[in-house]
């Protein structure tokens, strides 16, 4: 009689197991995108500059976008956690101590995932509005405190006098920024899979069910506190490394990186790209940093009122007609996954037999 319930429960098993493999697969748009990432290399040799520049803010809007579209958390301060690795990258090397990038970038991520942790617990306690005052409010406070340690940060001069290293002993960053594109794209590249392994995960899953309807994921037994830690410090990690390239890259930082602009600009950034898909601030980088480049360059004195008007259009169109322009992409790349996931589990749901030996 064990039977057919030992049946019903590995033919789940195995459903479930073909969903999660099929959304860790790759589509075809998402290889195309990072196989167009890679050709820049090669192709825009003269733009690697500002496309450095934008990778940058492509890792931060990602940090962003980890607790805002997944977890629901709203931050006008995640700038800090991009100051904390900013300095923390450019005083190791400074004086010495750290004088390897790869390592420097390490040491930069757990200082920004240390500190997003231990400010974690202000920011969780309260609703939407309080979490926006607390993470500006904290944002405010460590800019403050660089400035004021000036013997330290340089103050409003900024952090001079730093020397990097070639990048594991053997690419030397050069004037055109070649060797800091491809190293920064690497950075980007490793750290978004890593997300999308999270996001995607039963952990991701949990925390999109926060998002959308805590009540009701408390009452099916999902713990919320220790989900919400957990993924602000992996923001807070991911944002501490986007500051530490900065600093790398250009040899130099300063109080701007602890600016309110760079939160407003990152929080912009992911308004255009859109929330909860990861590559939103990718595709938000793109478009907000050559935007702003063209316009800059066309109307010096009136970028921001384009970009301003950019951002009305967006609220007033909507996001999801403009998307409708690529909804045919997506349905043929839905239906590449569902008939992948569809293949797997009739795959694997092989008939199990029973305790007499029967099918």
């Amino acid at each position: 009689m064990r039977g057919p319930d030992v049946s019903t429960s590995a033919k789940l098993a195995n459903a479930i197991s073909a969903q999660f493999t099929a959304r860790a697969r790759w589509t075809p748009l998402e290889v195309a995108f990072w196989l167009v990432a890679a050709a820049t290399i090669w192709v825009l040799p003269e733009h690697h500059l500002i496309l450095t520049e934008i990778v940058i803010w492509a890792l931060l809007a990602l940090s962003l976008d980890l607790i805002l579209g997944y977890a629901g958390i709203i931050s006008l301060g995640h700038a800090a956690f991009f100051g904390v690795g900013a300095y923390t990258a450019g005083l190791l090397a400074k004086h010495a101590l750290v004088t390897e990038p790869v390592l420097g970038l390490l040491v930069a991520g757990l200082a920004g995932g240390l500190f997003g942790f231990v400010t974690s617990f202000l920011v969780l306690r309260g609703t939407d509005l309080t979490r926006l005052m607390v993470t500006l409010g904290v944002a405010l406070l460590v800019r403050e405190v660089a400035n004021r340690a000036a013997w330290l940060t340089g103050g409003a001069d900024g952090l001079q006098g730093i020397s990097m290293e070639p990048v594991l002993g053997l690419f030397r960053f050069d004037l055109y920024g070649h060797t800091a594109y491809v190293y920064s794209l690497i950075v980007l590249f490793v750290l978004f899979v890593i997300a999308r392994r999270v996001v995607g995960s039963p952990f991701g899953l949990a925390l999109q069910a926060i998002k959308g309807n805590p009540l009701r994921a408390s009452a099916v037994g999902i713990g919320q506190t220790w989900r919400l830690v957990g993924i602000y410090t992996m923001a807070a990690a991911y944002a501490g490394i986007a500051g530490a390239l900065l600093t790398q890259t250009t040899a130099f930082t300063s109080l701007e990186s602890l600016s309110f602009d760079r939160s407003a600009d990152a929080l912009l950034v992911l308004i255009i790209g859109g929330t909860g898909h990861l590559y939103g601030g990718l595709i938000g980088a793109v478009v907000f940093r050559f935007a702003q480049d063209w316009i800059a360059a066309a109307t010096p004195q009136y970028w921001q009122f384009w970009i301003g008007l950019f951002l009305v259009l967006i609220v007033l169109v909507g996001r999801e007609r403009i998307g409708g322009w690529f909804a045919p992409l997506r349905r043929l790349a839905d239906r590449l996954s569902d008939w992948r996931a569809w293949r797997g589990s009739s795959r694997r749901a092989a008939p199990v037999p029973d305790e007499g030996g029967r099918s």
